[in-house]
Order: C-alpha cells, then structure tokens, then sequence
C-alpha cells in the first residue's frame, strides 16, 4: 500500500464499499441507506422510446442516414452533442441563459466535480473550501488530487453561513495558503437534506466574490423543490460568472445513464490574448480522462427531454410528489415513535427538511458501522452513519435516513425498528 497514492489507505474511500457490503449481506432489511431514485417511475420500454425521439430530432434537422450512423457509434465532441437540448432546459427550469458552448456534459456529476477541482486548483497551496457535513464524492475527488479541503459548518438554516465562509478564507490565506473555491449543495443537501435561505444565497456569492473565491454549485435536487423558483440556484444569481454549476440526470431523469454536465461560463485568459470559456480548458482535461461522454447516454437523455419540451420540473412532478410524501411519512413516523418527552429523555431530535432525499437523526450512542451492521442483523434496518460526511470530524452520533427508493409501507415499518434498536442502544448496561 505504501507504494500506491496515499487516498487509497484513506477511510473514506472504504464508507460506500462497507455500505454495500453490509447491503448484500442483509438484504431484507428496510434499506433507509441509498440515495437513489424510486424505481417505479422507470420503464425499460421507455429507453427505446427516448431514443427514437432522438433519431427523430436528428432527422428533422437534416441529419442523414450516414451522419446518424457517425453521431451514435463514433467518437464524439469531447463537449458533448446534446449542449443545445440542455442549456433549453436550463432557461425552462431554471431561468439560467447559458450559452450551449459553455456546457461540458460528463460521465455523471462526478466526473464534473473531478474535472472542475483539476483545472481550479493549480497548485499545492490552493485549498477547496466545502461546506460541512459535505458529500463524500467532492471530498473523496479531492483526495483522489491531493487537494487539500477546509470544512465550513453549515449554519443552522443550512448551508455555510456567508459570516463563517469569510473567516475560513481569512483563516487560510493568513496561513499562506489560497483559498481558490467553495463547494456547496445549497438545495436539500446530501446528507443533511438542509436548503438555504435565499437572504444567504445573495449574502454568499457577496462574501465569495469579496475573498477571490469561485462557488461550485452542485444541484442534483433542486428539481424536487414543492414550490418551484421559490429558492433560484446560486447560479441564477450569478451576475459576476463566479458560479460553476455541476447538474445531473441521475436524479431527473435515471442513474444508469450516467449523465451529468458543468456550466462553466467564465472567460478563460490565455498568452497572447486568447481568450476561452472555463468550459473549454474543462473538455481539455476530458479529452485526456474518459474522452466523450457515450453518445448512446446523450442521446436517450435528449430523446427525454425533447419528449418534455425540455421541462423537466414538469417531468418529475409525479417523483417530486411522491419524494414529498415519502419525507412527511417519515417525519410523522419519528414523531409518532419518539414523543417529545420521550426525546429529552433519550437524547433523540432530527432536523426537517423541506424536500428532497434526506434528514438527518441525532442518536444518544455512537453511530458508527458496527452499530448500522447490528442494527441491521438484529432490527432488520440499514441507514447511513455520517461521521464520514464530516471531513474534519463530527456527525457521530448522527444517522442519515433516506426515503428517495422507498414505499410508505417500508418507511413506516422501518421507522418502528429503527426506534426499537435506539431505545435499546440508549438502554444503560446492566453491568455498568
């Protein structure tokens, strides 16, 4: 081990292989662990319908026989070849006008996130600020670059407060280093399912711009907001170009298609006065890493949106609703089981989040793997620790509950196990 890169000896990169280790092994269990979409909304017919609007649009605009041939088999642009349909669908959800040129479409958001920490961070002094608890997959992808990140703690309407977000960028230039961006899910954030206010959406792109520091927007759940436009993204915001926004279809659309793309319009420098947008030093970086994005994903996914009229808010109404279920079910579920005298006493509270996938459970022990792995053995329950979300410490005595994949019968009966396993978690030892 000592002779290969140092990230590969790192726990962190151990957490989702346990997780579905520990998945495998109990299958039974009522699954509050994954993050992924509900299955019923998925019809294997529906890739080929998707597909053939596709090959419609490419006919309708004049493509032959031979190019359609060439567009789906070949290599592709390093960009992508469906950069019109989704920056139509930006400006239709989003009221985000971003050029098509501007668009990088990547093997899923991670690839984003891995391609846009690369061509930010230039040198071993800079440092990605994240706000904290984070997503592992930013963290683990800086740790993949030797990155180094700062944790700024959400506040307590979530997301990094703007006050908090100045002193860690103080903070680490007063160390000689540079802070060069912050990465923030600012829309139901995995894992705490917190938003932001929308006063402090304004006061962090303030603060950002005030200490140098370019925002990494990443939104994979925004689209599940019960009133849409209610909270624009920071990028709609974004009167300075200081936001590079990552997006995903995974969620919106299906996870096995791999698809997710950076908006990254800001102007690019070169010698000699060249000039070029983020997007294209991006596809450069591409170009060397996974080449194209397949065309055969691409494709699907526009034959998706086309079939939409390029709205996908409309899209998902039905999965909006049926997540915005599945999160009161829960909420109720853990008031019915731990009321609140029942809660002081035991040292039990959860956060309520508006939408999306996730809350968030604090637990009077620790909640660490070997108590999930005896939670599952003996409750018949999974759900995800959070120590590993916290990359400077913290989180363990929080639990991550995701209710994305679930049914109201499941939510329901695993909520009843679950409170079972804490109260006997909580109970003292007899032999203490």
């Amino acid at each position: 081990m000592e002779e290969l890169h140092a990230s590969l000896a790192d726990p962190l990169l151990d957490a989702m292989t346990f997780l579905n280790e520990v998945t495998t092994r109990y299958p039974g269990a009522v699954s509050f662990a994954p993050g992924r979409p509900y299955e019923g909304f998925f019809e294997p017919e529906d890739v080929h319908t998707y597909l053939d609007a596709y090959l419609d649009h490419l006919a309708a605009a004049g493509a032959g026989r031979d190019a359609v041939r060439t567009t789906l088999f070949q290599y592709g642009p390093t960009k992508g070849i469906i950069a019109d349909l989704v920056a139509r669908t930006l400006a239709n959800d989003e009221g985000l006008a971003v050029p098509p040129e501007a668009l990088v479409l990547t093997v899923g958001a991670q690839e984003g996130m891995l391609l846009t920490l690369r061509a930010l961070c230039a040198g071993p002094d800079d440092v990605l600020l994240v706000s904290s608890p984070c997503y592992v997959g930013v963290t683990g992808a800086a740790r993949l670059l030797d990155l180094t990140t700062v944790p700024v703690p959400e506040g307590p309407d979530g997301g990094p407060d703007p006050e908090t977000v100045r002193t860690a960028a103080r903070a680490v230039r007063a160390a000689g280093r540079r802070p060069r961006a912050l990465y923030v899910v600012p829309d139901f954030a995995n894992p705490s399912g917190a938003s932001m206010p929308l006063p402090a959406r304004a006061r962090l792109l303030d603060a950002a711009a005030e200490e140098g520091l370019l925002v990494v927007e990443d939104n994979p759940y925004g689209f599940f907001a019960r009133r849409p436009g209610e909270r624009p993204t920071l990028k709609a915001l974004d009167r300075r170009r200081q936001v590079v926004y990552l997006g995903s279809f995974a969620k919106t659309c299906f996870p096995g298609a791999r698809l997710g793309y950076v908006v990254a319009d800001q102007e690019v420098a070169g010698p000699g006065g060249r000039r070029s947008l983020l997007a294209d030093e991006l596809a450069k970086l591409k170009s060397m890493t996974t080449v194209n994005t397949p065309a055969l994903s691409q494709a699907v996914i526009g034959g998706m949106l086309l079939r939409h009229d390029c709205r996908l808010r409309a899209a998902n109404a039905a999965a909006t609703a049926h997540y915005a279920a599945n999160l009161t079910v829960l909420l109720r579920e853990l008031e019915l089981h731990f009321p609140a005298s029942e809660r002081r006493r035991l040292g039990v509270s959860w956060n309520r989040p508006e939408g999306g996938f996730f809350a968030v459970l604090t637990v009077p022990f620790a909640a660490d793997d070997a108590a999930m792995e005896r939670c599952a053995r003996d409750h018949g329950v999974l759900w995800t620790p959070m120590a590993p979300f916290y990359p400077a410490g913290g989180g363990e005595r929080r639990l991550r509950l995701s209710v994305s994949s679930m049914t109201e019968r499941q939510i329901v009966d695993g909520v009843a196990a679950l409170a079972r396993f804490v109260r006997e978690e909580a109970a003292p030892d007899p032999d203490e």
